[in-house]
């Protein structure tokens, strides 16, 4: 990969983490229905299926939901909500997210420099099913975790 690349993961990460460490700080509204939007900000990624030179063995797909669905594991139990004084739900203060975070980052990055000898095509179609494998379950938990508390604030 060339340094433009790497430069746009870290301003992509940036960014996340940003938004998240703010989202400490502001109650989230409504349903909380807003936090499944980055599933849905991820459809367009399913576009890269229907290239025609993408083709892997069907183990490397299964591997790479294994991969994901061990990624969301430290992500689910990092993110968690409480019901401050003013009665608001807010996402939790946890650093351990971030670490998470970061780590599956970096594990991502060294992923992708150790099956560099795939073709670029099915490399990306495999790094977007590793994605959706840990930020679907990740956001769906999350959004499971906070309409429980909603729940829970409603009947006490």
């Amino acid at each position: 990969m060339n340094g433009s690349v790497y430069v746009f993961i870290i301003l992509i990460a940036g960014l996340i983490l940003w938004r998240r460490t703010r989202s400490f700080y502001r109650p989230i509204r409504g349903s909380g229905i807003r936090l499944l939007l980055p599933v849905l900000f991820m459809l367009p990624g399913i576009m890269i299926f229907l290239n025609p030179r993408i083709h892997a063995p069907l183990l490397e797909w299964i591997i790479a939901i294994v991969i994901g669905l061990a990624l969301s594991i430290p992500l689910i139990w990092t993110t968690n909500y409480e019901v401050r004084e003013d009665q608001q739900i807010y996402a939790k203060k946890n650093m351990g997210f971030i670490v998470a975070f970061l780590a599956i980052l970096g594990i991502r990055l060294l992923l992708r420099n150790y099956v560099s000898m795939l073709d670029p095509e099915t490399l990306a179609a495999l790094f977007m099913v590793i994605a959706f494998s840990y930020v679907i379950p990740w956001r769906v938990m999350s959004y499971l975790k906070f309409r429980k508390l909603a729940r829970g604030r409603l009947v006490a």
